[in-house]
Formats: C-alpha cells, sequence, structure tokens
C-alpha cells in the first residue's frame, strides 16, 4: 500500500518537513529539512549534506528515521494537521533540488496522517489517525 490521493496532495503542498534520525551514541536528533517525494521515496538534501549528523547518522548505519510533515492552517478555530512517516534512509548520489550531490533517501514503510481535510478540532474530539503500512 501506499500513499492516498488526499496524503500525497497534503505531502506535495508542503515546503518543509522534519527528519529525526538516532546518532551511534544513541541520541536522537531532529531537524526542519526541505525534502522532495518522487512518488516512491524522499529525499532530502543540501547544500553540503555530508557534513549534516542527519547524513552522518544514516551513514554511520541508523538507517530508521521518522519524518514529520505538519501546519496548522487556522487557529482560530484551531486546524492542526499532520502526515508523520516512519522508514529507512540510505545516503546516496542524484540531481535534486539542491543540484547535484550526496541526498538521503528515505524508502517510508509506516505512516500515519490526522485531520488532512482540514476540519476545526476541539478539546472534546476524538484524534483519529490513518494508518498506512507501505510495501516496496
Amino acid at each position: 500500500m501506499s500513499f492516498s490521493d488526499e496524503e500525497l496532495e497534503y505531502l506535495r503542498s508542503q515546503r518543509i518537513a522534519r527528519i529525526a534520525t538516532v546518532g551511534p551514541d544513541g541520541q536522537p536528533d531532529a531537524v526542519p529539512v526541505g525534502f522532495e517525494y518522487d512518488g516512491t521515496h524522499l529525499f532530502i538534501g543540501g547544500l553540503d549534506p555530508a557534513k549534516t549528523r542527519k547524513y552522518r547518522n544514516v551513514q554511520a548505519g541508523n538507517t530508521k528515521v521518522a519524518v514529520i510533515l505538519d501546519d496548522v492552517p487556522s487557529t482560530d478555530p484551531w486546524v492542526p494537521r499532520y502526515l508523520r512517516i516512519y522508514g529507512t534512509a540510505e545516503t546516496v548520489e542524484r540531481t535534486g533540488q539542491f543540484g547535484a550531490g550526496k541526498y538521503l533517501r528515505i524508502t517510508p514503510t509506516i505512516s500515519w496522517s490526522f485531520n488532512l481535510e482540514g476540519k476545526p478540532f476541539g478539546h472534546g474530539d476524538q484524534v483519529t489517525t490513518k494508518r498506512t503500512v507501505h510495501t516496496s
């Protein structure tokens, strides 16, 4: 299974995400990143990604990552939305939004989405997420 049409629309509408990796010492690290999605993989690059902690963490063999895209299109009424993705990352060379160079290629394994339709959300409302197991 892969992302639903609603999830794909949300994924393509967002310009920034946050990625969490784990260092060799077990310390989690989360940072905001630009990303691309090619229909199968997320790609995260940058100006010199090989010098970043996220890249070094994956290069050191800690390939499990989490990526979240979220926004709040309205605060009155409160309208939070998100797409959370767990996956495996590997380092690759490619030409992408940051030019030719090193990128992290992330293969989604499980994702959860919440309120992508953008309904107002309050304290008494039930949190309902959609869970998807991704297959290669």
